[in-house]
């Protein structure tokens, strides 16, 4: 079912590993970009009678308005199961005290008498985040949205998130409670790249927003990729990925139940394990055949997502090898499970997020880790971080010098200007002493 790379005994050039020859799903963002353009000019120029529209033509669903009202949010969160509520509520717990942590202060720079740099951080005033549907149902996604931008400090926030015909047109109950509890109060039954379109253009119920952030579908991607520029955005996120590093210490029944957990998102999920023991290659293969008997989303999903060629396992000549390999696959989810798994995570260089030994598992990320679970996915994690505090703060640099300390600089800023031949730029000091200008030291 999962199909097997042998890397051993290959020899790679300088410069790593090429990752055309690793298991990696084929999407087509810029394709699909034709597909989203006029559906968001439409709603740019239609506003929500095109949201009315798409979603009774892709969700399905006729709808008389798009912004979920205020009693349908106040019920779903008295109408939770209590459970799933407590839950919820740890795992906001947990994510506030990890993301309270990732708070910056203002710093100022004395570079001279009389001349500092202070660099403020300044939260974005209004984001539009986008909480998936279709498939499954993601209220985790609320929490991993909202809980850094509220802690960052964004005074408005939106979600939306797609209409389902299963509830009168609304989003699920359950993300509309996770909403409710945290407090969110404008909330849009919307999906898809016509969601985000709405957000950056801004409808007659939905003031534009600054920022997008939120995992999708390939479409959503396309739209983010449309858009930004208009909008800042998190990143172009795709279907989900594990990759395991792991030897022969490691657990078969966890590495499968680990590879499956992923595959059960959706059909272009990417499982992969790279490990240099032929032994756990095969008792995973066994296991995976295993638990698949005992478990759902079989034929829909788990199946075509482990058999399809974004998935794999990868056979490695040892340690070094296997780091190379999941350095060069910058994984949105790494696990480390070997001898020593804590070593071994300190050295990996690319990862959305790594979870280290056998009791961390992907799971415990997605929901209640304190972690944040939108993260990095295509091999983007070399040079993309997942969702923080961070990705709602703008630094701002704050120049404040008197006039001596501009003296003791000037000479060097008008020669730095005449040798760009910008000699406006050298006028502009030059302005501030009678155009008499002290050499500088």
């Amino acid at each position: 079912m999962i199909s097997r790379i042998d890397l051993r005994g290959a020899a790679f050039p300088e410069g790593g590993i090429d990752r055309d020859l690793l298991p990696r799903a084929e999407l087509d963002v810029e394709a699909a970009l034709e597909k989203v353009r006029p559906i968001c000019e439409d709603v740019r120029h239609r506003g929500t009678a095109a949201l009315i529209d798409y979603a009774h033509r892709f969700d399905g669903v006729a709808i008389e308005r798009v912004r979920v009202p205020a009693e349908a949010l106040e019920r779903a969160l008295v109408e939770l199961d209590p459970a799933v509520r407590a839950a919820l509520e740890e795992s906001v717990r947990r994510a506030r005290l990890v993301h309270r942590d990732q708070r910056r202060t203002d710093h100022t720079t004395q570079v001279v008498p009389g001349g500092t740099v202070t660099e403020r951080w300044v939260p974005v005033e209004r984001v539009g985040l986008y909480v998936p549907g279709g498939r499954s149902v993601y209220p985790s996604s609320v929490v991993m949205n909202v809980v850094p931008a509220q802690e960052a400090g964004v005074d408005s926030m939106a979600v939306a998130s797609p209409p389902q015909a299963e509830f009168g047109g609304l989003p699920h109950p359950t993300i509309l409670a996770a909403c409710a509890l945290l407090g969110v109060d404008e909330v849009y039954a919307a999906g898809g790249a016509q969601a985000v379109a709405m957000f950056a253009y801004g409808t007659e119920d939905c003031r534009p927003v600054s920022m997008v952030t939120g995992p999708g579908n390939i479409f959503v991607a396309a739209a983010k990729r449309l858009l930004k520029g208009r909008i800042g955005i998190d990143a172009e996120a795709g279907p989900t990925e594990i990759a395991i590093l792991a030897d022969a210490t490691a657990d078969p029944v966890h590495v499968a139940a680990d590879l499956i957990s992923q595959a059960e998102h959706d059909p272009l999920a990417a499982s992969v394990l790279v490990t240099d023991s032929e032994e756990l290659a095969a008792a995973v293969e066994k296991e995976l055949d295993v638990q698949l008997g005992a478990t759902k989303h079989v034929e829909d999903r788990i199946r075509p997502a482990l058999s399809g060629r974004q998935s794999g396992i990868v056979l490695v000549d040892g340690l070094e090898q296997g780091l190379a390999v999941v350095d060069a696959y910058a994984a949105e989810h790494l696990e480390i499970q070997t001898e020593d798994a804590a070593a071994v995570a300190a050295r990996v260089r690319n990862a959305g997020a790594i979870f280290v030994g056998a009791f961390a598992p992907v799971s415990l990320g997605d929901y209640a880790a304190g972690s944040n679970h939108v993260l990095p996915t295509g091999g983007c994690a070399c040079h993309s971080s997942g969702l923080s505090v961070q990705s709602f703060l703008r630094g701002i640099h704050v120049v404040d010098y008197s006039r001596e300390a501009l003296a003791e600089i000037a000479g060097h800023v008008v020669t730095l200007a005449e040798a760009e031949d910008l000699p406006a730029h050298g006028a502009a000091v030059k302005a501030r002493f009678d155009w008499k200008v002290p050499p500088s030291k």
